[in-house]
Formats: structure tokens, sequence, C-alpha cells
């Protein structure tokens, strides 16, 4: 199956915590990286989701924001991925920029230039991409 979003992560589910209405999902990457989303109750039983579970997490690029810098700052957002700027994809209006994680995957973020230039984003950079965990979907093989 191809899909349109930049950022596609397997694994095994290693936390699944039940609620009334949504459960959180916890997906542990290569290394110690995981990545968490939140999804309904009734995806939880249509899909399957168990600890132990081959999953498969998309997140579209547009959706991942970028950090730099010492942060003095504390984030909402559950997925907070550090690693090296990789790769830097200038275009006309929006720039694709690559994190390496310390496992070896690599999350993908669709910024401005001008949000690259404010930052001083080049290769090497060290780097933390925050992504909401409501902006995670989740899939299972059938």
């Amino acid at each position: 199956m191809n899909v349109s979003a930049r950022n596609v992560f397997s694994g095994k589910i290693t936390a699944l915590t039940d609620g009334a209405v949504n459960a959180e999902v916890e997906i542990g990457l290569p290394g110690s990286d995981r990545i968490v989303a939140i999804v309904t109750e009734g995806s939880v039983k249509s899909l399957g989701l168990a600890i132990g579970k081959e999953a498969v997490a998309y997140v579209k690029a547009p959706w991942v924001m970028l950090l730099t810098g010492a942060q003095n700052v504390r984030f909402s957002a559950r997925n907070q991925l550090s690693g090296k700027v990789s790769s830097v994809q200038k275009g006309a209006v929006n720039t694709e920029v690559g994190i390496q994680l310390p496992g070896g995957i690599t999350v993908y973020a669709v910024v401005t230039n001008e949000a690259v230039m404010e930052l001083a984003l080049k290769e090497g950079d060290e780097a933390t991409a925050l992504i909401k965990a409501s902006h995670v979907i989740l899939g299972v093989l059938a």
C-alpha cells in the first residue's frame, strides 16, 4: 500500500491505556524512541489493538513542528523526537527538513522557508520534532 503521509513508523504496541472515549497507544520504534497516538475506543476494537501487536503510525509532514536550541519550555505534544538534521530540501515556499533519530529513523517536517531561516537550520544541527498524539493515524495489517 502506498500512502501520501511522509512519515511512516512501524513497530510493536508497547503500551495501551483505555479511556471512556479515547485510548492512548504507544508504539516502540528502533532505538529507545516511541510514538504515541490518541485513537477512539472504537478504533482500538476495530483494529484489534493490543500490546505486542505490530502497528504502523502515519504522520503527514506538515503536522510536524520543529524546535532547536536549549528549551526552557515544556510542551503538551506527546511526541518529542530529538535527533540531527539530516536533510534540508528548500522549495519555493516551504522546506522539507529530515531529522534522523538515534535509532536510525528519519522524521520529516514541512515548514515555511521563513521558519527554516529563523531557526538557522542546517544539516548536522540538533533538532526536535514535535507531533501531537492526535495527529498520528494508526494502521494494522489485516
